[in-house]
């Protein structure tokens, strides 16, 4: 079996639940990845970005929760541009099936194990 793949979730706080359903995904004995997340209440300090820019760069890549909390998280924005300066591929999510939010430069599919799969694949 290859090493597992490693994810970094870029999430809205407010979206912790959401994180909670993705990341039980990855707990299967089988399952060929592992997501990481840095999840925080105050995302400010200089050491969490240096935290998360290590974790990043140690990840295959990024899936990012897209939802309408995503447009004020300066937390998950800072994360994304992280990834996008990291060169990691990225893909986001659609965190709720009613939420179509769009985040610029962020190629966003539905949640479906399929989705989630064939990214992860693609790293």
């Amino acid at each position: 079996m290859a090493d597992k793949k490693t994810v970094f979730v870029a999430f809205a706080i407010e979206d912790e639940r959401q994180r909670d359903f993705l990341k039980g995904q990855s707990l299967g004995p089988r399952s060929p990845y592992e997501f990481i997340d840095m999840s925080v209440k105050e995302p400010y300090d200089s050491g969490w970005k240096d935290r998360v820019r290590t974790r990043i760069r140690r990840s295959d890549g990024v899936i990012v929760l897209v939802s309408k909390n995503s447009l004020t998280s300066s937390g998950q924005k800072w994360e994304m541009q992280c990834a996008k300066e990291e060169g990691k591929p990225i893909r986001g999510i659609w965190a709720y099936s009613s939420d179509r939010t769009v985040i610029a430069g962020v190629s966003t599919v539905a949640w479906s194990d399929v989705n989630i799969s064939s990214f992860i694949d693609s790293l």
